[in-house]
């Protein structure tokens, strides 16, 4: 039995929604462009300008575009890190009911690219960078001057990452709302689960 690819998220649910709605030759677009550069460079498959042309050419707004092209992103990259054969990944696109049409478009693209794509990941590696430590701090914003009584909690993670050829340590820090924190445990959940799967 394959190995489960992915687990069916509230932001998955959204992002297939909104795939299901573009034309099936812009999905081949978006994601043979994804692929290009999937494992080439740190740089996004879509520069801020071209973003904003897509925002009008699909009609989407800019954080509906970014999840789409995110979920695109990360269909290939679990493609790729499992090899996955075409009708293996049809079949698990299908369980995240993405219309038809659009698995097709998407298991299309990924026959004719998976050979590069796989070659480019084992060539790379999959994690240049490894986590040395985590900090974090809880702020508590008491009061502001038009509503005195509120409280707004916010944390403060810092990941300390480490590069494979360098003894110099990458700082990262990143501020979560309660809302935010909770939908980045959420994602944490996601990705443990589908470990487990893995190592069942």
């Amino acid at each position: 039995m394959a190995a489960l690819m992915f687990t069916n998220t509230p932001s998955i649910q959204k992002a297939v929604s909104l795939i299901n709605n573009l034309d099936n030759s812009k999905v081949s677009l978006l994601l043979s462009r994804i692929l290009s550069k999937l494992y080439v460079s740190e740089s996004r498959p879509f520069s801020e300008e071209e973003e904003s042309k897509l925002q009008g050419a699909l009609d989407v707004s800019g954080d509906d575009l970014g999840l789409i092209l995110e979920t695109l992103e990360f269909f290939v990259q679990q493609a790729a890190y499992h090899s996955a054969k075409p009708q293996v990944l049809a079949s698990q696109l299908k369980g995240l009911e993405i219309n038809e049409d659009k698995v097709d478009c998407i298991v299309e693209v990924w026959s004719n690219g998976a050979y590069e794509v796989i070659n480019r990941l084992k060539s790379k590696g999959l994690a240049p960078k490894v986590l040395e430590d985590i900090n974090w701090r809880l702020n508590l914003q008491l009061a502001q001057s038009s509503k005195v009584k509120l409280k707004a909690p916010n944390t403060l993670i810092e990941l300390a990452l480490k590069s494979e050829d360098s003894e110099q340590k990458e700082r990262i820090r990143l501020d979560f709302s309660h809302e935010e924190l909770y939908e980045f445990y959420q994602q944490l959940e996601t990705i443990q689960k589908q470990l487990d799967t893995l190592f069942k």
